[in-house]
């Protein structure tokens, strides 16, 4: 799916510096495949920056979506269709195993710059990536902390087996909470995307009768596992999922309440977090859901500091990325991002406090810090229950 929407603005909040140019960002996320009903929303998330400037700014905003049908190959093509029309900054991709391989294969070869909303395996810090490879999640180094504190201290489980997806994310997140948890991990299952049936890897999983078991995966795939986990056992073994699976379809898709099932993942808990909640209702008529903040403000960001930089490079970008949101400067939220475009463009030092988080940016493109909720299944969906703010 692609498309072209160019944002002409009037009169407000723009300044002198902005002198009707043309700011270009691409969008890259699922919205077909096994983060479909993920990506969907998260691509809303994405645009809404584009929505709430219009009339709003003196830029013309040129955007494209592409649809990388949370496949790695796909995500290839997409990702060179946003290349070839000469998009400079993408945000985008959402699976951590396409981000990688689009940045590996056509972003940081064709000097574009990627801003991930969803990306969180460790692998992503450590891409030779000439500064182009951003993320406004945190890394999954942190919430297999998480994850490993929720495990031990909520739910007092010794032991614990993992089942995860078998690609980056997956093995990256269950290594992640093997090193942190404290008590005895005694099976690491993977498993393949889209299989009819995940009997075999729950038998191997709960062969030892864990006191927990953590799942990380995406819905296509959840779905079915716990269909197999309700019907073919008691279904009291406590369960705890990652941001993959926090999809309020979940229960009834599944055809159980899921009531033994706890979560973790990334919170929206930045300043301008309200704002983005009303705002996002109000476009698109529905809650925002996981990782939606993140992609408004992997999008605002990235039009910041092209701003800033004054010409669609992505190099230029990258380089303004740090300078646009750290501290320091006249801060700019969701709210004010019309006026802070304007600011960008005349030099002024800004910082950009976002919904999802403050967005500071380290020298890798990951955040220093992190707010996570935990969340609990029920019939009608879910519900968070607590947050856990852990810093880099």
């Amino acid at each position: 799916m692609s498309g072209t929407v160019a944002l002409a603005g009037c009169a407000g909040g723009g300044g002198g510096g902005s002198g009707g140019r043309t700011l270009s960002q691409g969008i890259l996320m699922p919205l077909s495949g096994g983060l479909g009903n993920l990506g969907q929303p998260i691509r809303d998330g994405a645009v809404l920056p584009f929505r709430l400037l219009e009339g709003e700014t003196d830029f013309t905003i040129d955007s494209q979506v592409e649809d990388t049908q949370t496949d790695p190959n796909a995500g290839q093509t997409a990702a060179s269709s946003l290349v070839d029309a000469g998009y400079p900054a993408v945000t985008g991709a959402a699976s951590s195993e396409v981000t990688i391989q689009v940045a590996e294969n056509v972003f940081i070869p064709n000097n574009v710059l990627a801003c991930s909303p969803a990306s969180t395996a460790p692998e992503i810090t450590d891409l030779d990536d000439n500064n182009l490879i951003w993320r406004t999640p945190p890394s999954d180094a942190l919430q297999g902390q998480v994850l490993a504190q929720v495990a031990s201290d909520n739910i007092g489980a010794s032991t614990a087996a993992t089942l995860y997806v078998n690609n980056a994310y997956g093995q990256a997140l269950s290594d992640s909470f093997v090193s942190a948890y404290g008590g005895t991990v005694q099976n690491q299952v993977s498993f393949p995307k889209g299989a009819s049936s995940y009997s075999s890897q729950l038998s191997q999983a709960l062969s030892d009768d864990p006191g927990i078991v953590i799942v990380i995966g995406y819905p296509e795939s959840g779905v079915q596992l716990f269909r197999d986990y309700y019907s073919e056992y008691s279904g009291e073994t406590p369960f705890l999922v990652t941001d993959g699976l926090q999809n309020s379809d979940l229960p009834s898709d599944v055809g159980n309440a899921m009531t033994n099932v706890q979560g973790t993942a990334p919170s929206a808990s930045g300043p301008g977090r309200d704002f983005f909640t009303t705002e996002y209702q109000n476009e698109f008529d529905a809650e925002p859901g996981v990782f939606t903040s993140q992609a408004f403000d992997a999008t605002a960001v990235c039009l910041l500091a092209n701003a800033a930089a004054g010409e669609n490079s992505g190099p230029a970008i990258a380089e303004q990325m740090q300078s646009v949101a750290n501290p320091g400067g006249e801060e700019v939220t969701p709210s004010t991002l019309a006026d802070g475009l304007a600011m960008a463009s005349e030099g002024t030092e800004i910082q950009y406090q976002g919904a999802s988080s403050p967005v500071n940016f380290d020298s890798n493109g990951d955040l220093t810090a992190a707010t996570y909720e935990v969340f609990s299944f029920n019939a009608d969906g879910y519900e968070a229950t607590e947050t856990i703010e852990f810093s880099a």
